[in-house]
């Protein structure tokens, strides 16, 4: 039997979102096209501690919304216990991305993208609002950053 402890504090769940990022493999990426149609997929992602750093084919629905867009909102988790990261976008070709973004996301998931004969481009998610609640009782303070600033 779960024993409810009633809402997390902002802090607490500011420590878990920072947790959910360094262990969580997949998060939903949502982006949309020039003319507004949306497209989620899920992809592997690896947090540096400021950023989000996704890596994918440059001409799948997902990284030409991305390049063009310059937009994402990311999800993590499931109905209950929620993370929405609204986040600006910057593309780096599999040659002209930084050294530490390649090698957070190599590191994580023993995959470098730069290795792979297929062109891959990455893409740094710098997020700027960030949310997070586990059900209706932690609506009311969801929002943990806001304009790229944390609010707690």
């Amino acid at each position: 039997m779960k024993i409810d402890k009633g809402p997390r504090t902002a802090g607490e769940r500011k420590r878990d979102v920072l947790g959910r990022l360094e262990r969580e493999t997949d998060v939903w990426v949502a982006s949309a096209d020039g003319a507004g149609v949306p497209y989620l997929v899920p992809l592997w992602f690896a947090w540096d501690g400021a950023d989000v750093w996704l890596a994918t084919r440059p001409g799948n629905p997902t990284g030409r919304n991305l390049s063009a867009g310059r937009r994402a909102r990311l999800a993590l988790g499931d109905t209950r216990d929620v993370v929405l990261i609204d986040g600006e976008v910057e593309v780096f070709s599999a040659r002209d991305v930084p050294s530490a973004g390649a090698e957070v996301f190599a590191g994580k998931h023993g995959w470098d993208p730069r290795s792979e004969q297929a062109v891959y481009a990455y893409y740094r998610v710098r997020p700027v609002v960030v949310q997070a609640w586990c059900e209706v009782r932690e609506l009311p303070k969801r929002t943990l950053m806001r304009d790229g600033a944390w609010l707690v």
